[in-house]
């Protein structure tokens, strides 16, 4: 799609984003506000415990950034603290909690109402995340998403940031494809999610009996990963970006 049918695709229209502090995430409002400043409303999950907390986060970590700096320079400071304050909304939640844990009803219901955009770029990058972390993040974070996104009365397109890491290995040409749920880049194996979630959920009880410390509970979870590598376990890809 040309950038010009982008840019106005993008006018008038309510976006939400996920992981607004993360890599990719603060680069797409960057660009969003640069080259659509009539966006109509840019929704960012950043994880905090309030509202406040939320937007002391965007402020220290997307809009005090060098990556504004062109904006800044472009259209002035005052211009653009006047645009972020009409355009931008800070929300206070987590992707790992189903409707991301956000407890003002008001704004949650006004999301709902709004919402025409969603594009999700939360994730863990470690490569060696706990098991239940990468799980709780990148996979059902996902679901906790698309589940959003079914109360949206007005969503149009769903986005799912993912990365080269979880293409997996092929030679020749390799097209695009939709994956049943469960189907795994191995060919001989399958990924059942609840088992996966049963063997973290017993690992952990293993481990509380065990009376171990919080350094110790992490590593064996960061081996479980591991382990779970091959086979019909076959590990959850990290290899995204950054989880905000």
């Amino acid at each position: 799609m040309e950038s010009s049918k982008i840019q106005q695709f993008l006018e008038g229209k309510i976006i939400f984003i996920t992981g607004a502090t993360g890599f990719l995430a603060k680069i797409l409002v960057e660009k969003i506000l640069r080259v659509q400043p009539n966006v109509k409303k840019l929704y960012l999950l950043v994880r905090a415990s309030d509202t406040k907390s939320a937007k002391k986060r965007f402020y220290e970590e997307i809009m005090q950034t060098e990556l504004f700096k062109v904006l800044r320079e472009k259209i002035g400071a005052k211009n653009l603290n006047s645009l972020v304050e009409e355009k931008v909304f800070p929300v206070a939640g987590d992707i790992s909690f189903e409707d991301f844990g956000i407890e003002n009803s008001e704004i949650k219901d006004e999301m709902f109402k709004e919402i025409e955009i969603i594009i999700n770029s939360a994730a863990t990058t470690r490569f060696d995340e706990r098991y239940d972390i990468a799980m709780n993040i990148n996979v059902l974070g996902a679901v906790n998403v698309l589940k959003f996104a079914k109360r949206c009365e007005k969503v149009k397109i769903i986005v799912h940031v993912s990365t080269a890491y979880v293409c997996g290995e092929g030679e020749g040409v390799i097209p695009e494809k939709s994956f049943i749920l469960g189907e795994t880049l191995n060919k001989n194996s399958y990924l059942d999610i609840d088992v996966e979630r049963k063997v973290i959920e017993d690992k952990l009880k293993e481990l509380e009996a065990q009376q171990l410390t919080s350094k110790e509970v992490t590593i064996a979870m960061k081996d479980l990963g591991i382990q779970r590598k091959g086979g019909e376990g076959e590990r959850l890809s990290t290899g995204k970006y950054q989880r905000n």
